[in-house]
Order: structure tokens, then sequence, then C-alpha cells
């Protein structure tokens, strides 16, 4: 069954935006490795700036704080508002990588049961099978992004922490409690 196609937009990549730039994702996008890297480079944006985030959220927070009585703390508000950029950015990323190791492992396979055809000549069998490489060449690349991917929140999540101190995440978003329980390992 081939993987669905994720809509994803930058609004993870900047400052949200009242038009985000919707990316349409195809197996061509995930086979030609430079524009994935590019695509997770963009969205990668928001964990690398993960400082000035916070710094900004803090005041934006402190503003709306002073001209409004009774509300959360500036500090517990900003925090608040990061982990869900964050944790949304994260979602996406997870979609992203996720269907590009499956379609570069759904290609694979299906150059494999070509190749696997005993009625096919030898040239076009050497040409599958070099296509087959270079296809797992990029399926190990996506796969890497995988590690990568991991210690990029671990080390986001280490200065959120570290800025956010008090901060614990509701316990209404199960898959956002997997990413900090997954990054404390």
């Amino acid at each position: 069954m081939a993987p669905q196609q994720p809509l994803l937009g930058s609004l993870a990549v900047q400052a949200p935006s009242l038009n985000p730039k919707v990316v349409h994702v195809s197996k061509s996008t995930c086979t030609d490795i430079s524009t994935f890297k590019d695509l997770l480079k963009e969205y990668r944006k928001l964990d690398d700036s993960i400082t000035m985030r916070l710094n900004r959220a803090t005041a934006a927070a402190r503003d709306q704080a002073r001209e409004s009585s009774g509300r959360k703390p500036a500090d517990d508000q900003a925090c608040e508002n990061i982990w869900a950029e964050l944790v949304a950015n994260w979602k996406r990323r997870t979609t992203l990588i996720g269907y590009c190791v499956g379609a570069v492992d759904e290609s694979i396979e299906s150059k494999r049961a070509q190749v696997a055809e005993p009625q096919l000549d030898p040239a076009a069998q050497r040409r599958i099978k070099g296509a087959m490489y270079s296809d797992e060449v990029v399926r190990n690349q996506v796969h890497n992004e995988l590690s990568v991917e991991a210690i990029v929140r671990k080390r986001s999540l280490d200065v959120f922490k570290s800025r956010c101190k008090y901060f614990t995440p509701p316990m209404t978003d199960a898959q956002a409690r997997e990413y900090w329980e997954a990054a404390q390992r």
C-alpha cells in the first residue's frame, strides 16, 4: 500500500503567518535527497532558533500580562506557546520522514520484484539493480535523518527545559508526551 502524501505548511519554518506556504511532498521529493534535506533544513529552523524564540515569546507574553490581569505568569504562557510550536513542527517532520521512508522502501521493493522476474533480459536486470542500489543509498540517508531528528529534538528540549524549568507537557497530547520522554533518554 502506498503511503499517503502529506501536505506540510511553513508555519513550522517561520513565525506563524497568515499565508502559510503548503508544500506538496511527492515520491520525487523523497528520492531527490538534496530537495528532501533542504525541506528538512527549513523545518528545523524553529529548533535552530529556539533561544531567540523563547526570548521573543517571553517578551510578548509579558506584554500581554501587563495588559490583562488574572492570567498565567508570562513565562508559563511563553513556554506553552513555544512548546505547542515545537511539537507541531516535530509532528510535521515526523510525517515527512515517515512518508519518505515508506516511499523509498516501496520503490526498492518494486525494483526487487522486477529483478526477480525470470524473463527479464540481463541488460534490463543490471539497469534495475543499479537503480535499486541508488534507492538503497537514498534510503540509508533518509533513515539517517531519523537519528538526526532525535538529536535535534533532544538539543531543542534541553534548551527549552533550561528556560522552562517547571513546564510539563499537557497529559492530553500523548505524542507530545512521547517526544518529551524520548528526549530525556
